[in-house]
């Protein structure tokens, strides 16, 4: 728990954050400045079951060009492997997909993007990444189902190339999490 919220901190400060977006969405080429990011709303709520549930994402930013609203991205920690992981990020996204419907402020709608960092140190990531991943599909109905996509990075399994282009803080992270991998294979 310390551990995630010292990552959620850290992520929080505009610099890391667009770094962490820059480096792994685009390879490195610094298309978000911290200037333009704004923070975002984390929390929101769903009616599920009868009841009021709050669902809350670890970060998200507004990524501005002056007034104009490019995306809004998000991100994930995750220390373990969740099998529901595309699940969760969908309703992440719609939420805020419906907040844009409902927000009058909104003129022009704007994509979401959520990565998930996954800093695992013993395998890869292998849960699953698409939503269909999620369940058994009987063959007939395949071609109805939405399939949704997540953005998953195994911070751990970066390689050195990929850490150099960090210039923030989170190059500390991602390099000590490549080399609690190195000490496993000892």
């Amino acid at each position: 728990m310390e551990k995630d919220i010292t990552e959620k901190q850290l992520e929080d400060w505009n610099d890391v954050f667009a770094d962490i977006v820059n480096v792994l969405l685009f390879n490195g080429e610094r298309l978000i400045q911290e200037k333009e990011l704004e923070d975002a709303t984390k929390d929101t709520m769903i009616k599920a079951d009868g009841n009021i549930h709050e669902q809350e994402r670890d970060d998200s930013k507004i990524w501005k060009n002056g007034e104009i609203r490019i995306s809004l991205m998000g991100l994930e920690n995750q220390s373990k492997q969740d099998y529901r992981m595309p699940l969760r990020v969908i309703s992440y996204d719609g939420a805020s997909y419906k907040q844009e419907l409902v927000d009058s402020g909104v003129i022009k709608c704007y994509p979401v993007v959520t990565l998930v960092l996954y800093f695992g140190t013993k395998s890869k990531w292998t849960a699953p990444t698409n939503l269909c991943g999620c369940f058994e599909i009987p063959e007939r109905l395949k071609p109805f189902v939405s399939d949704y996509k997540i953005n998953v990075f195994n911070v751990a399994w970066l390689d050195d190339q990929t850490i150099d282009m960090f210039k923030s803080d989170f190059k500390f992270v991602a390099t000590f999490s490549q080399a609690c991998i190195i000490r496993l294979d000892v």
